[in-house]
């Protein structure tokens, strides 16, 4: 129970599935605890039909319970902010307790922020910065440190500051109503300095001192204040439309997360989903309801406030994850927690080979490091191959029409649509990827969505070595139709070398291999060399295709040979 709503949800915490949180049933209910305890202009204690609002709405989840035949016992109320701090909290909590038979666990303003850095660590799979939870009462800041399965949180806790989007929104309303002409700067300055208080109480010097060296410290933010300015960028973004509509791992420079490059309160009011136009078009702010849209002075004061009081800050990173997802992940055990979701999100899908699937499309990236960095950072993931090969034949049912597009939206609107924890960046190469190991034929209702990814992954170049990746998953396909590599009759090994001809004595042998009209194209080519019995295929030829300049992305890529070196040996 929130200060701005009520979220029910179920969730299945089965071990296979466990790490990405999985969520069977969700519902909200729009009652704002906060405003309920402002109605007249001054505090006063959340009124009877309020209360009983509440009861009746956990009435109806209860019998939804029920029907998914939940354990009692496995039931969970957490309240936060507005209930802590009600005036009646006790009496509230009381009748809440006999009508339906369930306690509401209270928790406290440091738990608040502890666990609702455990549900953004949740959302990703490694992170290191400052983490910060927008509620309607009340903002949370702490530091996070997470890598290889280990979480640090900062000792203290958090820090819990009564700064949340309704409360100021409240202050600022009576600076309006009182007249009162300093009243917003001399708010901004009690925010600032309290942030700075924060600041040294969380104890933050190695975390500091790293991001002076790396250009920057990164945030993560969470909670429905958080989320909503997140959406409001996403609709700003230089790629438009934006094509992955989910608001856990988006991310953007703090260039662009200035309240100076967003819409002001007035434009996106305008464009909330209860001011459409006359003809009744649909609004063109995503997932900006009025009530957000109402916020956005208040959260643009917060975060003006915020930034001239960081050290300075290179990125941000937004978070489904928050308190409900926090008290989910503290409960799983460590092994679970250690997984990458990537790799969790996609094993219900993986052939029986998986992982030897996934060596053998590695051994056909070039070396990055040899390469001048011609090579894409994201090739190097082991992760993001692996989860290549555990998807490698999961649209192989549906019809050969659809086969591509199917593949091109799976991680948005598809199979990987609610795998909670994957990042837009991973989400855009894999669903690149997966279209070119289906032959990647564009259907004219996809172009714009399959440019858009592409930009989005960095561009050309970078699109282009997804779409390599995909074609090589795709010979691997050819060559493992069943996705079963017995031992000891493995059908293929394959060597991968690059080599830049307009460069310097780079690539010697390399030079040697390509033919005389290969070396006169001149330009950095990707030579595969495999070894394996003949083998009738089309895997050859669709490789070396995808290396001629007409099927470049946006005019960037590689040139690709292929050779047979031999019998497998």
């Amino acid at each position: 129970m929130g200060s701005n709503g009520i979220r029910f949800s179920i969730s299945d915490l089965r071990p296979s599935a466990a790490r990405t949180l999985p969520t069977i049933y969700q519902d909200r209910c729009g009652i704002s605890l906060y405003d309920a305890q402002y109605q007249s202009g001054s505090k006063s204690p959340i009124p009877d039909q309020v209360i009983q609002e509440v009861i009746e709405a956990l009435a109806r989840f209860k019998v939804t319970c029920a029907e998914f035949e939940v354990p009692n016992e496995n039931i969970r109320i957490i309240a936060t902010e507005a209930t802590r701090n009600a005036i009646n909290s006790a009496e509230y909590r009381d009748r809440i307790s006999n009508a339906t038979g369930w306690t509401v666990e209270l928790l406290a303003k440091e738990d608040e922020g502890r666990i609702g850095a455990m549900g953004i660590a949740s959302s990703f799979s490694t992170l290191e910065g400052l983490v910060l939870d927008l509620g309607g009462g009340s903002v949370q800041i702490t530091w996070i440190m997470s890598a290889d399965g280990q979480i640090q949180i900062c000792p203290q806790g958090s820090v819990s500051l009564p700064y949340g989007a309704a409360a100021l929104m409240q202050r600022l309303k009576e600076i309006k109503t009182k007249n009162l002409l300093d009243g917003e700067k001399e708010l901004s300055q009690e925010i600032s300095h309290a942030f700075d208080n924060a600041l040294s109480t969380l104890a933050i010097p190695s975390l500091l001192t790293k991001a002076k060296s790396e250009g920057g410290l990164t945030l993560y933010l969470s909670g429905g204040g958080f989320r909503g300015w997140g959406y409001i960028l996403m609709s700003q973004h230089e790629v438009q439309p934006y094509p992955i509509p989910i608001i856990n791992g988006f991310s953007i420079p703090v260039s662009s997360f200035h309240p100076s490059t967003v819409l002001s309160s007035h434009q996106i009011a305008s464009t909330s989903p209860t001011s459409s136009d006359s003809e009744g078009k649909p609004p063109s702010t995503f997932r900006i309801s009025s009530r957000r849209a109402s916020q956005v002075p208040a959260i643009s004061l917060l975060i003006t406030s915020l930034l001239s009081t960081l050290p300075p800050v290179k990125e941000i990173h937004f978070a489904q994850g928050g308190v409900r997802e926090g008290i989910l992940f503290s409960s799983l055990p460590h092994e679970i927690q250690t997984q990458d979701p990537l790799i969790a999100a996609t094993l219900p899908y993986a052939p029986p080979s998986a992982k030897k699937l996934a060596q053998l499309i590695s051994t056909a990236i070039p070396d990055r490091d040899t390469t001048n960095a011609t090579v894409p950072a994201f090739l190097a993931d082991q992760n993001l191959i692996q989860a290549l090969a555990n998807l490698l034949f999961l649209h192989g049912s549906a019809p050969k029409d659809i086969r591509p597009s199917a593949a091109l939206r799976c991680t948005t609107t598809g199979a990987l649509a609610s795998a909670h924890g994957l990042s837009h960046h991973s989400r855009a190469v894999l669903a690149l990827a997966l279209f070119h190991r289906w032959g990647g034929e564009l259907a004219p209702c996809d172009a714009e969505f399959y440019r858009n990814l592409v930009r989005l992954v960095g561009g050309g170049g970078y699109g282009w070595w997804a779409g390599y990746i995909g074609r090589v998953a795709a010979a691997v396909g050819e060559l493992y139709p069943a996705g079963r590599v017995v031992e000891g009759e493995e059908k293929v090994r394959w060597e991968v070398g690059a080599v830049d001809l307009d460069g310097e004595d780079e690539g010697r042998e390399l030079r040697k291999v390509l033919g005389k009209k290969e070396r006169k194209k001149g330009g950095f080519w990707v030579v595969l060399t495999w070894y394996g019995e003949e083998y009738e295929g089309e895997w050859e030829v669709e490789l070396e295709k995808w290396g001629k300049r007409k099927r470049w992305v946006d005019g960037r890529g590689a040139k690709v040979k292929v050779i047979r070196g031999g019998e497998l040996g």
